[in-house]
């Protein structure tokens, strides 16, 4: 089968790459253009916070709103320009995680969120999210493929 969705398209297109899946969360790593290493990420929210720092990094897409935090900002960030660019997108393409792998295009951040396309790579389904909160849930619903307990029939208020 041809993959028809499976490309970067954009500078700041990462590959996440889910390597473990407990009942109710996810892990693993996702790979930019930037840097061969890995960004490693045990959860949920640590996925969503080295996205962020990965666009601010490149400034790319520009937030239309200021961070806020209760913890100081993490001035540490390593600043990426076009130049720096060390790996094609086929290469970063080549990642593919155990569980599960998605291509993440944000496309812009604003309305403190992000707005973009994600793929599934291993179904090649392509759809368009309008915040960080939609992208990870579109995530989780493609993972319950993958979850024993999905089968099974949940307990609900409604028995």
């Amino acid at each position: 089968m041809t993959q028809t969705q499976n490309y970067l398209g954009i500078k700041n297109g990462v590959v996440v790459c889910i390597q473990q899946l407990d009942r109710h969360e996810f892990s693993g790593a996702f790979y930019h253009a930037y840097d061969p290493d890995p960004v490693i990420f045990r959860n949920e929210p640590e996925l969503l916070r080295r996205l962020e720092d990965f666009f601010d990094s490149l400034r790319f897409p520009f937030s239309a709103t200021n961070t806020r935090n209760f913890l100081p900002h993490d001035s540490d960030i390593t600043a990426y320009s076009e130049e720096d660019r060390i790996m094609s997108d086929k290469d970063v393409l080549n990642h593919h995680g155990e569980i599960g792998t998605f291509i993440i295009r944000v496309q812009q951040r604003q309305n403190s969120s992000w707005q973009g396309r994600i793929t599934w790579v291993d179904e090649d389904k392509t759809i368009y999210f309008r915040s960080a909160w939609e992208m990870m849930k579109l995530i989780d619903e493609a993972l319950d493929t993958y979850r024993p307990e999905a089968d099974q029939k949940e307990v609900s208020w409604e028995d």
